[in-house]
Formats: structure tokens, sequence, C-alpha cells
């Protein structure tokens, strides 16, 4: 018999999580809290919030669960994972301590620069007139300088300014205005790196550390990376820059020194390492470190493994990562994230979604649902800021591309918005455009 493994989550990467694990030969069934209207198709959904620690592991005992994954940030730093392993439940995600290095980009910078890791210049300040010398003294020959909420935001603490006016305003708004309350209590101010920024998610028990394969991501809103940051408008994988020896110099120069750095702190990393790293010219850096399963690369990372999820996953939990052979990839995605109008600032929720039949009859596409619940006429609406992330899957990125955009093509509700430029980039520097107009 197999595992059942619950995951804990309802976005679309927990909906990429309980698709995968459901094509693993370790796993018997897949349980997901709370999940969303696409995830109930593919897993047994429990209403349960990612809040309610002790219903969640009382869950686990009832249905006899035999291994967790922890989907979202903030569950990892109010210890979940911590109480899962105290009740004796295999959990493949980081436990508080190991958490850290994304719950607090201050104590993350602190560590990096401790380990010899290779990443931005920065300044951690709590006031005012500290945070504007420290504007002044990174910002680069354009005056660009990037500005951090030292804790979780969701995707949504960091802005790249374009000069020092912008910054300013931004450290403004974090430590006078409160505008995301203690998250922004300290700031963390860093020089702007330039380059092809990439996301490499990494699995680890602590000791062993196998590295995925790199994906990049969208953060900002609209087309041309123009507007605010989000949690993510789109990705693709695999990245063409990110030859085997990049990955090479990425697991020895910055995976595998802060796994150990986190050992070091009694803090070991066991589950998915996130590493946010700009390609400059003087060789990998590190831009952010998370503690989970990133959201969108995850869903065009995952359809193209070829290892097996579940074993990998409980690999982790039971250290023994070591057994496992490197992971193995085939194959590209697209993922197109469509989200409500407005997003990442006020928007409006309870849009009935149109398309979705249409869409999943297309080959070679998944839609992988975040914010969506279905009403009691059956029809699915949107719940959240990001929706639905549409992925394509192919040979190569650009007929991966153009799956995603026939598919998302089909998919409407009011007032939906997309970027239209996911991945675009790669087709136009191979010389092919199979989608013109995007």
């Amino acid at each position: 018999m197999g595992m059942r493994v619950l995951v804990i989550g309802g976005g679309g990467r927990e909906h990429a999580l309980v698709w995968a694990l459901n094509r693993s030969e370790r796993v018997e069934s897949v349980l997901c809290a709370p999940g969303n209207a696409g995830i109930v198709a593919d897993a047994e959904v429990h209403d349960i919030k990612v809040t309610q620690h002790d219903r969640l592991i009382r869950l686990a005992k009832e249905q006899d669960i035999g291994l967790v994954v922890i989907g979202p940030e903030d569950p990892l730093a109010a210890g979940l994972s911590d109480q899962f392993a105290d009740a004796g439940i295999p959990v493949a995600s980081p436990s508080a301590a190991a958490s850290m290095i994304e719950s607090s980009k201050a104590w993350a910078k602190k560590l990096m620069v401790e380990a010899g890791i290779p990443t931005a210049q920065a300044v951690s300040v709590a006031d005012r007139e500290t945070g504007i010398r420290a504007i002044i003294d990174l910002a680069d020959e354009q005056g660009g300088v990037v500005v951090k909420a030292d804790g979780l935001a969701a995707g949504k603490g960091v802005v790249v300014a374009d000069n020092q006016s912008d910054a300013i305003e931004a450290l403004n708004a974090l430590i006078t205005d409160k505008a995301l309350g203690d998250a922004g209590a300290t700031v963390v101010v860093e020089e702007r790196l330039t380059g092809i920024e990439v996301s490499v998610m990494a699995l680890t028990d602590g000791t062993t550390v196998r590295a995925l394969v790199p994906a990049c991501d969208y953060k900002r809103a609209y087309d041309n990376d123009a507007g605010p940051n989000t949690g993510g408008m789109g990705s693709y994988a695999p990245p063409p820059l990110v030859d085997a020896e990049t990955l090479d110099q990425i697991q020895r120069t910055i995976l595998e020194p802060v796994v150990g750095a986190l050992a070091k702190h009694d803090a070991p990393m066991r589950g998915v390492l996130y590493a946010g790293i700009m390609l400059t010219d003087d060789g990998p850096k590190v831009l952010e470190f998370n503690a989970r399963f990133g959201d969108p690369e995850t869903q065009v990372i995952l359809p193209i493994l070829t290892s097996d999820l579940g074993e990998l996953l409980d690999a982790v939990a039971h250290d023994h990562l070591d057994e496992c052979k490197p992971v193995g990839v085939s194959g590209a995605a697209v993922g197109v994230v469509l989200a409500s109008g407005g997003y990442p600032r006020n928007y409006e929720t309870g849009k009935v979604i149109r398309g979705l039949d249409e869409a999943a009859k297309l080959d070679d596409v998944i839609v992988f649902h975040a914010g969506t619940a279905r009403n009691d006429d059956g029809e699915i609406l949107t719940t959240g800021g990001r929706v639905l992330t549409v992925v394509g899957l192919g040979d190569d990125l650009a007929t991966a591309r153009q799956r995603a955009y026939a598919a998302a093509d089909l998919i409407s509700f009011d007032g939906m918005e997309r970027r239209e430029d996911i991945a675009l980039r790669e087709v136009d520097r191979n010389g092919v455009e199979t989608n013109p107009g995007r």
C-alpha cells in the first residue's frame, strides 16, 4: 500500500503538488486542506484553514497520513511543520527556525554574508533617516535601489525602485505609514543587481541537496515588466541560459553552503529551498531565499519532472534523499496566470469563470486553480487575486507557449487580466515566434 499524503494550502502551487503526487507510484491517495474548486477534482478536500493547526494535526491522525507537504509560507513561519513532527507525522516542509530564511529578510541576509554566499550588498534599517542614508549609499548610477520589507508579505513586500525618490516613497510606506504592519517594521535596502533572474528550487533533507529544473518567474503585473510587484504573473521552464555548468555553480556556491549554514544554526532545512537568483556578469547572486515551493514556478516545474515526486518528498521527510537519483526532466512548460482585475491592489471576487471545460479538452494543457470556489449552482467563481495558472507543455518553449496562450484564450471572467509576454523573450531569442502579437 502506498502513502496517504496531505497537502496543506489552496492555491495554484498546491494544485500542482496534488496533481504530481497523484501520479506517484508511492502515493495511494492525496488529501488537501483547504483546497479549491480545481483541487477537489484531484484530491479529497477538507475545509480546514491553514491557521487551524490543531484541526490539521487531528485530520492527519484520523486519516492515517504518511506524509505532509505544506505549501504556503505563513503556516511554516508559525511552526506548523514542527507541530506535525512533534505529533510523529512525517513532514517534508521546514521548521519555523529554518523558515526564517524567508520570514526575515534581514536574518537571511546576515546568514548569507556569514556563509560567504554571493548576494547583493544590503543594509537593514528600522527608521526613516537610516533608510534614506542607505538608499543614497547603495543606489546605482541611475539611482536604482531595492527596498524590501523584512517580514512575509505574500510576494508584495519588494519594490525595485528606478530612482531614489521612488525608493524613499517605498521606505515611507513601510516604516512611516506601516503599509504592511509588522512585516515592514524592519526594512532591507539593497543594491539593484542587473541580469536575468531565475528561480532554482532544491529538495533537501538537511544534508543532501537535489536541485529541480530552474524556472523564470514574472513578478511585475504588466507586460515588459511594468507595474507593481505581484506574487507572480507567469513562469516558464527550463530557461536555456541556465546550462549544466551554471546550475552546478549555483549548487556549489549557493544551495549547499546555505543548507550547511542553517544546520550550524540548529535550523536544518528539510523540505524545499527556493533561491531567487540573478545571473550577473560576476556570476549567480542571491536575491532572496524562500522556504517552500514557489508559485507559479511549481506549476511549470512539476509537469515536466520525470522523477517520482512522492518518492523524493518521502526521502526528504525521512532523511535519505541521498538514496534518490538526480532529478530528471523532459520537455518544456509555460504557465500564464489569469488574475482578477486590479491585482495586486484592490480587486473584486465572485466573478463567474467561463471556458474551463473547453480549455481542458486541449492536448498538453493543464489548468491549475488558485483563487476559485464552486457555488450552489455549480458555477466556478473567482475568490482571489491570482485565479488560475494555465500551463502549456511541449518539446520546446515555443510550442509550450503557443499551447498555454491558446488555452488561456478560451477562458474568461469579468475583469480578467494577464500578461501577454510570458516566455516571449526566449522565443524571440531563438528566432521563432509561434504566437504573433503576444
